[in-house]
């Protein structure tokens, strides 16, 4: 997450907001669908394995359409494939990605 942080704190534009969200989600103001899609991503990148039709069925009920749901998994996967690959030969965020307190 880090090097996607500057991205998040413009998006927020809180930075109380900002850490709650990186310290716990689930703790944070997020509305309920995008806490729902987390819980997924968070599934998705932590117990693979345990990824059911269950998990879609709830991304539905919080109103995401097939094609949401599609695009996250992507692009979850994709993430979780590139994280995997830098980390297994050492690669470090540019210091350009880093957030910098101001």
């Amino acid at each position: 997450m880090e090097s996607h942080e500057p991205d998040l704190r413009e998006e927020i534009k809180d930075d109380d907001e900002v850490r709650r969200i990186q310290d716990d989600y689930r703790n944070s103001s997020l509305d309920p669908a995008t806490k729902k899609l987390l819980d997924f991503a968070s599934k998705l990148t932590l117990t693979p394995k345990e990824i059911s039709r269950t998990d879609v069925e709830v991304l539905r009920a919080s109103g995401f359409a097939d094609e949401d749901i599609l695009d996250a998994a992507q692009l979850i996967g994709y993430f979780n494939y590139t994280n995997r690959v830098m980390d297994s030969l050492g690669i470090e965020p540019e210091p350009g990605m880093r957030y910098k307190a101001k």
